[in-house]
């Protein structure tokens, strides 16, 4: 069975009750069958819950003590049928010394014993009336306790423990830890903790859940790594205090699930985790290893730290049931309407600042576009529109070019016109027809085979018009290719691949289509040609099958060359490109993710609706077919995203050779396709 990199997680809230550890103990091993059903691997409990956290002065009972490490060996005792990994939180007594701890229990055994180090005794807690700081045990390893706990022997005792589970290390600290400027968190990941679990008992005061809710997303961000907090709940003395329960799992900075608050019964969060999402951001993130005052390096922590060893972890089957949401189009931005608008403003801004810059630093006189009307011309137009704009020159100083060709069909045509007298920008029309034609009778080309030479026959003319009237004007070329074109190597080398700018050069088609949509609503309504608004006009554009029109139109005028038939679907390519880039992952693994992205979920919720308004928009085989073809020519077309022209770099995901993507242009693609061949 293949993971995928991905381990399950889980918070469990149990309704305890104070002092009471049978009741207590029941809870627990309740929500520890429930978990094994839903094969966690790994599974969480709050701070102190075998007793519950707010026993006070009930702690220096010995009867309590005792009791607590019974009902440990209870629920040591029920992990032994499963390889489920549990952390409980226990008071637990050593050398005379209480200890507020956290405890790792697997197959039958306590593994290890983590102290907490930070006890809060200020406002309400005064947690240093009853516990000692596991501190004790942090003067070099010399100082490891080991000793006879619950029925197991030899289990060691210390902060600096780090417990490897499958794939994964998990790193502990409890509560307060996390609170502290450089909580034990931030060592942990640097020694190797891919997942953090933190057994909390964090009461619930105005406004602090927002708060604790950025401390976790932020420390799991900043470390890369999953981070489970897991707070107590209903059952809890309520004397002066109330806790909520509150519990949530993160992954890298964003939120994964979250518990709900205030519950008065068992509740639990699950959330599978992409381990080997985070060992491949910290690889190539090298700043991630830092070095300390003192010049000790980071990568040195690993040997403070003991190495527990829990075996093999929970065989989950995540192609039957994948609990995290799998974004159809992670280059789009979501969110509600004002996260929406604050983004789209982010990108362009970046384009036009990029471009504003690159003009004024030249002393640019005009900006020449090649305007097709279809959707990059048309951002790459905007985004010139804004540019001006912002440096206070008149939009007349940019100079559409709109050349109609041997596929250019009506509707294009007049979008492209129409949208250049809205925008009040400077138009020019210059059909190519004759030129290639000559053009073709030069090479002896037949004007009745439609091949590659019929096509980039006339892109390369289209370019070589651009650049001589930027020569003639004083201007530059401002590209219009865009990402996923240049990931499939979809443009003609020397032809719309060149130019002396390119404003889209990190944006996908997915996300070309978004922001030319939003900046029909939001930035161009109140533009008008004689006919149309540019609102209508951008919308339409929005509407039109994606093509370069190099091919004869249909006998109705329609565009007949559709390029999403040819090289396949853009928001499968950007998908596919995503993983690929960000993350490194095989083949195998992207096509997993993509039929969860794409294909449906057994949960309605988590079900991808597309455009349509239904689910399962490809097929299988549809995805493994552009899977491969998307493998293909990534590869194979290197040659042309070795010689990019300059362009801003917008998001986390970009192809520039200067840049984010260094690669020879005669890899060979053998081993990612048969690692899909293999499937």
């Amino acid at each position: 069975m293949n993971n995928f990199g991905l381990m399950r997680v889980a918070a469990a809230v149990p309704m305890g009750r104070v002092a009471d550890v049978r009741t207590n103990v029941s809870q627990i091993l309740s929500q520890m069958k429930e978990a094994e059903e839903k094969q966690v691997a790994l599974l969480v409990f709050p701070e102190l819950c075998v007793t519950s956290y707010t026993c006070g002065d009930l702690f220096g009972q010995n009867l309590l003590i005792e009791a607590a490490e019974r009902g440990v060996e209870q629920i040591a005792a029920a992990t032994a049928s499963s390889d489920m990994a549990v952390v409980v939180g226990a008071p637990v007594r050593i050398n005379a010394k209480l200890y507020n701890c956290a405890i790792v229990l697997k197959n039958g055994y306590v593994h290890g014993i983590v102290p907490k180090i930070y006890l809060p005794n200020y406002n309400e807690f005064y947690e240093a009336r009853w516990f000692a700081s596991g501190a004790d045990f942090l003067d070099g390893c010399e100082t490891l306790a080991c000793i006879t706990y619950a029925g197991s022997s030899c289990v060691c005792v210390s902060p600096n423990l780090l417990f490897k589970l499958g794939e994964a290390t998990v790193g502990i600290e409890v509560c307060e830890d996390l609170w502290v400027p450089i909580p034990p968190s931030s060592s942990l990941a640097l020694a190797g903790a891919d997942i953090i679990v933190n057994l909390s008992a964090s009461n619930e005061v105005l406004m602090k859940h927002i708060y604790r809710k950025d401390l976790v997303k932020n420390q799991s961000a900043r470390t890369i790594s999953a981070y489970v907090y897991c707070s107590c709940g209903y059952g809890e003395s309520t004397q002066d205090l109330v806790f909520a329960g509150s519990s949530l799992i993160c992954e890298n900075g964003a939120l994964m699930a979250e518990n709900e608050r205030f519950l008065m019964e068992n509740s639990m969060i699950v959330s599978d985790i992409d381990v080997e999402k985070l060992k491949v951001l910290r690889q190539k993130e090298t700043t991630y290893y830092s070095v300390g005052p003192d010049g000790t390096k980071s990568s040195e922590l690993y040997h403070y730290y003991t190495h527990c060893e829990l075996g093999d972890a929970v065989q989950t089957d995540f192609e039957s049931s994948l609990l995290r949401y799998v974004e159809p189009h992670p280059f789009v931005p979501g969110g509600d309407e004002a996260e929406i608008d604050r983004r789209a403003r982010e990108i362009t801004s970046i384009q036009v600042m990029g471009l504003a810059s690159r003009l004024r630093h030249i002393n640019c006189k005009t900006a020449i576009i090649g305007i097709s009307g279809g959707l990059d011309s048309t951002l790459a137009l905007l985004i010139a529109a804004l540019a001006f704009d912002r440096l206070g020159w008149s939009r007349d100083r940019i100079i559409g070019v709109t050349m109609p060709g041997l596929g250019t069909t009506q509707r294009t045509h007049s979008n492209a016109v129409d949208l250049m007298e809205a925008l009040g920008i400077t138009s020019r029309e210059i059909s190519i027809v004759p030129a290639v034609n000559q053009h073709f009778l030069d090479i002896e080309q037949d004007p009745s085979v439609h091949d590659v030479t019929y096509e980039n026959s006339q892109a390369r003319e289209r370019t070589q018009l651009l650049m001589d009237l930027a020569n003639k004007e004083n201007g530059i070329v401002v590209g219009t290719g865009d990402l996923s074109e240049l990931a499939l190597g979809w443009a003609t080398y020397n032809g719309d691949h060149m130019s002396m700018y390119g404003v889209n050069t990190s944006i996908p088609k997915t996300l070309v289509k978004y922001l030319v949509k939003w900046a029909a609503i939001n930035r161009f309504a109140e533009d008008k040609a004689a006919s149309r608004t540019a609102k209508e006009i951008l919308l339409d554009i929005v509407d039109t099958p994606i093509s370069p029109e190099l091919t004869p139109a249909d006998e109705n005028g329609n565009i007949a060359q559709k390029t999403e038939d040819l090289v396949g679907p853009y928001e499968l390519h950007d998908f596919f490109l995503y993983h690929f880039f960000r993350f490194g992952y095989s083949p195998s693994k992207v096509y997993f993710l993509a039929k969860k992205a794409f294909i449906g979920r057994e949960s309605d919720s988590n079900v991808f609706v597309g455009p349509e308004g239904r689910a399962n928009k490809y097929t299988e085989e549809d995805i493994m077919k552009w899977l491969k073809k998307f493998y293909w020519r990534f590869f194979s077309q290197q040659f042309k995203r070795s010689c990019l022209p300059d362009g801003p770099k917008v998001g986390s995901v970009t192809l520039s050779p200067r840049g984010d993507w260094r690669m020879p242009s005669d890899a060979v693609t053998a081993l990612w396709i048969n690692d899909l061949e293999n499937l």
